[in-house]
This record gives C-alpha cells, sequence and structure tokens, in this order.
C-alpha cells in the first residue's frame, strides 16, 4: 500500500491506476479505524478496481466545545490495518493540505441536513459537505462508500451529489455493530466500563421500536417508549425520530422510513439508525 500526503503526487498515482485500466474506489474517513471502516474497504474492493483510503480530522465538521483536541488519532494502526485489508493507496493530508490560507468556500446542503444532528450540530454537515466535495475533485473516484451509521451524512452525500451532476456513485454500507449491537463507532473509545454496559439499550430500543412501527403501531407511542426506555437507561436523549430514508422529512404512504436516534452517554454522544421493513 502506498501512503501519500500530497496532492500532486495522489494525482499521479491516480492517473497510473486509471492508465492500468482500474476504475477508483475512495473510503473516506477520519481514522480511528475498526472494523465498520474496514467493511467500506471489503465492499470498495473488487477485481480492477484501486482502493483509495483518506484519513483526515476534518476541523470543519467540528463545533465549539466539540472533541476536535481530544478526538483519537492512531495513524500507524490505521495505515497497519488498511494494509491487511488491502487498500492500494492512504491519501493522508495535512490540514495545510486540505485548508490552505486563505481558503474560503463552503458547500452546504439544505433541506436533509437541517434536521436531526444538523439542528444539534449547527454547520456540522456544511464541513463534511466540503470536506467530502475536496475528496471527491481530489481522487476522482468512480464510487465512494459510506457506512449507513453516520446516515444523516450519507443523505446529505447522495443529495450533493445528484445537486451537482457529480459523476460518482454513492454506496452505503450497512452499519457494523459488535456482539452486543452497539454501533462500532470510533468515539466508543470514550466510554469508561460502566457506561459501554449501558449504551447497549440503544439499538436494543430502536431495534423494538423498528419491530413495533413495522407492525402499524401508533409512532408517536412508539418513539415515547424509546425515549423513555434510553432515559431510563441513562442516556440524555438529544431526539428518537421516524423520517423518511431519503429526504429526511415526514414519512409519507408507501415511502421507505428509517428510526434515528442520537443520545449522550455521559461525555460521549452517540447515534444509531434502523430501516423500517
Amino acid at each position: 500500500m502506498e501512503t501519500i500526503r500530497q496532492l500532486a503526487a495522489l494525482r499521479a498515482a491516480i492517473a497510473e491506476a486509471r492508465g492500468r485500466g482500474e476504475r477508483v474506489a475512495l473510503v473516506p474517513t477520519m481514522g480511528a479505524l475498526h472494523a465498520g471502516h474496514i467493511a467500506l474497504v471489503a465492499e470498495a474492493r473488487r477485481p480492477g478496481t484501486c482502493v483509495v483510503a483518506s484519513i483526515f480530522v476534518n476541523p470543519k465538521q467540528f463545533g465549539a466545545g466539540e472533541d476536535l483536541s481530544r478526538y483519537p488519532r492512531k495513524e500507524q494502526a490505521d495505515l497497519k490495518m488498511l494494509a491487511e485489508a488491502g487498500c492500494d493507496l492512504a491519501w493522508l493530508p495535512g490540514v495545510d493540505e486540505m485548508y490552505p490560507e486563505g481558503f474560503a468556500t463552503i458547500v452546504s446542503v439544505s433541506g436533509v441536513s437541517e434536521g436531526l444532528d444538523g439542528a444539534s450540530r449547527p454547520g456540522h454537515f456544511d464541513g463534511v459537505a466540503t470536506v467530502v466535495t475536496k475528496l471527491f475533485n481530489q481522487v476522482r473516484p468512480d464510487a465512494a462508500f459510506f457506512g449507513e451509521k453516520d446516515f444523516q451524512q450519507l443523505a446529505v452525500i447522495r443529495r450533493m451529489v445528484l445537486d451537482l451532476n457529480l459523476d460518482i456513485e454513492v454506496i452505503g454500507v450497512p452499519t457494523q455493530r459488535d456482539d452486543d449491537g452497539l454501533a462500532l463507532s470510533s468515539r466508543n473509545i470514550y466510554l469508561d466500563e460502566g457506561e459501554r454496559q449501558k449504551a447497549v439499550a440503544l439499538p436494543r430500543a430502536l431495534g423494538l421500536a423498528a419491530q413495533a412501527l413495522a407492525k402499524g403501531e401508533d409512532v408517536d407511542h412508539v418513539l415515547a417508549q424509546a425515549h423513555a426506555a434510553l432515559n431510563a437507561a441513562g442516556f440524555e436523549v438529544d431526539y428518537v425520530s421516524l423520517v423518511d430514508a431519503e429526504t429526511l422529512g415526514t414519512p409519507a404512504e408507501g415511502r421507505p422510513r428509517r428510526l434515528l436516534a442520537a443520545a449522550r452517554m455521559g461525555q460521549t454522544r452517540l447515534i444509531d439508525n434502523m430501516p423500517i421493513h
């Protein structure tokens, strides 16, 4: 696996791959990799495909008082995992490479970015859309792979690609979970032992709610029950919402639906979601 930190070298490597007739697949990450990220690499690996994984802790998607300074950084371990997973190129730009002096452009996607996490973290999805647009322009991938755990992020990127006529296939990969059901996340490392044991209440509450909604039970009652279960487990709940799986607005009859939640266990904010079948 080749590790690249300068844009000119990245473009030369991508040109070489194109010259060999290969497709290019991008797996954007912020590092602190786990099995969920490796599942994205595994999905991206196909015969005749050059897999590029980026590692960049994007300061523009962290708000004031959030965890930018303490966000886990494990570069050597990350590179080892990527190499073992069969990644071809690791793209590790520095902040100055990504946002040179005088950088003044923001990519903003309205609608899908405004509720849920967008309401709780103002400016977060502007930072996501901006950095992903830059990564798309740098790597020029044929396909890009994102985890469904960050479901609103995935919806924002899909809307952005559609609106800007980007010729990139955006592929969502199902959420990877620990044996007890907790969604894998780089931020799980913040949980102490007691908090980690309590955190499993999040996927359990969503799972029960998803089953009830699939049976046609009253939406408000089901969401209230999930909210109460999370409170009882020690969570401070941000939201538990049933939305249209594409627009993230109010679901209409016959449209695919998604159940999303965000809640804080101690100092750690966790998110999760499940489809309603």
